[in-house]
């Protein structure tokens, strides 16, 4: 039976805590709601990420938005309406965001910064792409020592072209990069009980 790195390793397997933990949800915009980058199942990842994102406002845990800032009249233009943040999403009060230029979240932003500020060594991750920003969000907080765990509930990518031709569909891409991730980056929780 093919195992992770990380069981092999008896690493803890147990989704974070809320208490213990800052949430980030990842590029979160309109962008992939529609046009070339949609991604086919957006929806259902918000109304997951907006249980997430409400849980996360009860038990008072961190809340950290990013947003993927294109250039003017490109895709991710954050002063047009499709580089803005979900309705369903949007920041409220004290909740920070993040813009990014790279896939990679804490590239060039103060993310780190804000999350070393918070004392929390857990991240919960969600958002867009699976295997875009999500993913390279993930590896780059295992070299700055956090412990990750994705809500794959929250996530979604798009189909992708082959290499060899043809297309991956977006399910096959997600739930690929979610296995990756699992082997050494991240814990990833499906259907989770968000608790304090």
């Amino acid at each position: 039976m093919a195992k992770t790195l990380l069981q092999m390793a008896g690493a803890n397997l147990v989704p974070a805590k809320l208490s213990d933990s800052c949430v980030v949800f990842i590029d979160f915009q309109n962008e992939y709601l529609e046009g070339p980058v949609s991604v086919p199942n957006a929806t259902r990842a918000i109304e997951n990420a907006a249980i997430l994102l409400q849980q996360a406002r009860k038990f008072g845990t961190t809340i950290i938005h990013v947003a993927h800032k294109g250039r003017s009249g490109s895709l991710f233009d954050r002063d047009a309406a499709r580089g803005q943040i979900v309705d369903a999403l949007r920041p409220v009060g004290n909740e920070v965001t993040v813009e990014k230029p790279l896939p990679n979240a804490f590239a060039h932003t103060d993310l780190h910064a804000l999350i070393t500020t918070s004392a929390r060594q857990e991240l919960i991750l969600a958002g867009f792409m699976t295997h875009m920003c999500v993913s390279s969000t993930a590896r780059a907080a295992l070299d700055l020592g956090l412990r990750v765990t994705i809500d794959a509930d929250s996530c979604g990518t798009r189909d992708l072209p082959g290499i060899d031709g043809g297309i991956v569909d977006a399910e096959t891409v997600h739930a690929v990069s979610l296995a990756a991730l699992a082997d050494r980056f991240a814990v990833i929780a499906k259907n989770h009980d968000w608790t304090a």
